[in-house]
């Protein structure tokens, strides 16, 4: 029988560590496949602000209209849209069953921009609550896009 020195080292033994070119390899792939899923999401996001301020503008305009059912002041003479937060000088105390928002920051459109009121409405009649998108400006596309009530 033969006898072996072993020098710590085994012929036959299964490697235990990535390569560097592995490595390289699932980096790279994993940079490709983040770059092609990258702008979906982004465009999701953006999607989901504008569902967000399109329900937004929509409930103000509902609690603008208990304001105006509340108080007996036609759409024309509500300054802005503060009167839903807080009450107006010149309104009875028995008139203003208010506030009629959770908070100051239910004023505001996912952006952190302020709906805008608009007397008279260009898509309802009496008024409306606008969300003027991402880019605070009028007109726009895509996440700039103006949402309405």
């Amino acid at each position: 029988m033969l006898n072996r020195k072993t020098t710590g080292r085994k012929s036959g033994r299964k490697r235990r560590a990535f390569t560097l070119i592995e490595v390289i390899v699932v980096v790279i792939i994993i940079g490709v496949l983040a770059a092609a899923i990258a702008p979906r999401l982004i465009s999701r996001i953006g999607q989901s602000k504008q569902a967000v301020a399109k329900h937004g503008a929509v409930e103000l305009g509902n609690q603008l209209r208990l304001y105006i059912a509340d108080t007996g002041k036609p759409a024309s003479s509500i300054p802005d849209l503060n009167v839903l937060w807080e009450k107006p000088e010149g309104v009875p105390d028995d008139d203003w069953h208010g506030p009629y928002l959770n908070s100051a920051d239910d004023l505001l459109d996912p952006w952190g921009n302020p709906y805008v009121l608009i007397i008279p409405g260009e898509k309802n009649v009496d008024f409306d609550v606008m969300s003027y998108g991402a880019d605070g400006q009028p007109g726009g596309s895509g996440e700039d896009a103006d949402v309405v009530n």
